[in-house]
């Protein structure tokens, strides 16, 4: 093993979340008069939470968020929570086939009970321990900033030079770019485009991986 831990964001990485929730987003905004399409929604608001996600809204549709935004939002969430988010292929397999006591942790926008939800659901409940950091809960500044990854590898007790960090969208790419640590630019999920590849290569991360096989590749 090359790395003395490794660094998960979660959706897109582990869970084929991003793919069903950009849509949704994007009917909705639609619906509000906003015609956005899936790709376009992936490409402007992936990676980012909290109030970096509505900044990032609030420039698209220019003007306030509306107020039923929210209680959208809250609704769609409270149904994947009830259903459940399958895995990114491979994802389990590549997770449970991992050294034991190799240090791992996830560092992701989303909320510690979401990530926690569907860790279970995907039968990785007991994989991570109490490493699981949320951008909106564990740092003040969320991806695109590097402070999520750093503290991740701090709580591990591992360098983020000697991390290796598995992220999927641009956002998340340039914060862990800017870590420090050794980032690998997963392209497994089903959100991942043609040019996917391509946007995170221009972010500089160090490998690309359209699988868990080449994650596997990169890591050994």
């Amino acid at each position: 093993m090359r790395f003395d831990a490794l660094l998960f964001d979660f959706d897109g990485v582990l869970v084929e979340s991003e793919a069903a929730g950009n849509a949704e987003l994007a009917a909705w905004l639609t619906g509000a008069g906003h015609p956005t399409t899936a790709e376009q929604s992936m490409a402007r608001f992936m990676g980012l939470s909290g109030t970096d996600f509505l900044a990032a809204i609030e420039r698209w549709i220019g003007r306030p968020i509306p107020e039923d935004f929210h209680a959208a939002r809250a609704a769609e969430d409270e149904r994947a929570m009830r259903e459940g988010v399958g895995e990114v292929a491979g994802a389990v397999a590549f997770v449970r086939a991992l050294p034991a006591e190799l240090p791992r942790a996830i560092v992701s926008s989303s909320s510690t009970r979401w990530i926690r939800r569907h860790l279970d659901h995907i039968g990785l409940a007991d994989a991570f321990g109490d490493h699981v950091y949320s951008g909106r809960e564990h740092v003040a500044r969320g991806k695109p900033a590097p402070d999520l990854y750093l503290y991740g590898a701090a709580r591990l007790g591992v360098a983020i030079e000697r991390t290796a960090i598995i992220e999927d969208s641009p956002v998340g790419a340039t914060g862990a770019v800017a870590s420090g640590g050794y980032v690998i630019g997963l392209c497994a999920g089903s959100h991942c485009g043609r040019d996917h590849a391509d946007r995170l290569r221009a972010i500089g991360v160090d490998a690309i991986a359209r699988d868990f096989a080449e994650v596997a590749r990169a890591i050994a």
